[in-house]
């Protein structure tokens, strides 16, 4: 094996991106309080083409050093939106007609690995706070929630990493053939 040179990963420019065909997914962060947490998200959203990152609440927003750390660019080519509080996120998502998840351990989840999707549908993914997770009030008006099974002795995972797996395993059923 040899590990590929940068000039062989066929990466799409900013512009090309910005026009490529996108998964019908929205990702939301509700009141995310680390900023490299928003870069990753922002890093994993673009490697997915994910359509937009929604910030709502203390989640910082582009642009901002700490940010384009993790981000690496992305958030100059994944699109996004602020919103002040998270429901005005989640009413107008479901204007929209997508069907809003959020992720969180609560009565009556779905595990990640139980999801069914369907491909004629638009879905948002709530990821909430790092340590009081996604705000109950956005929880009660969401259409489901989705939990990512864990079998060690903790029951969390870092928000970028549970939007890592979430994103990637939504991504195997919407994808986009190239």
């Amino acid at each position: 094996m040899r590990k590929l040179g940068i000039t062989e990963l066929n990466r799409l420019t900013p512009e090309a991106y910005k026009e490529s065909e996108k998964i019908p997914l929205i990702v939301v962060l509700d009141h995310v309080r680390s900023l490299n947490n928003v870069g990753s998200v922002f890093r994993t959203s673009d490697a997915f083409r994910v359509e937009a990152v929604y910030l709502c609440g203390i989640t910082a927003q582009p642009p901002h050093a700490e940010i384009h750390k993790t981000a690496l660019g992305a958030e100059d080519t994944v699109d996004w939106l602020y919103f002040r509080e998270t429901l005005d996120a989640v009413d107008r998502l479901k204007r929209e007609g997508y069907t809003v998840c959020a992720v969180e351990q609560a009565v009556g989840s779905v595990m990640l690995d139980k999801l069914q999707l369907e491909r004629n549908k638009k879905y948002a993914v709530i990821f909430g706070n790092e340590v009081k997770g996604v705000q109950q009030p956005v929880i009660d008006r969401c259409d489901m929630c989705i939990e990512i099974p864990q079998y060690g002795t903790k029951h969390s995972l870092n928000v970028s990493v549970t939007a890592g797996i979430v994103i990637w395993d939504i991504f195997k059923e919407l994808r986009i053939e190239n």
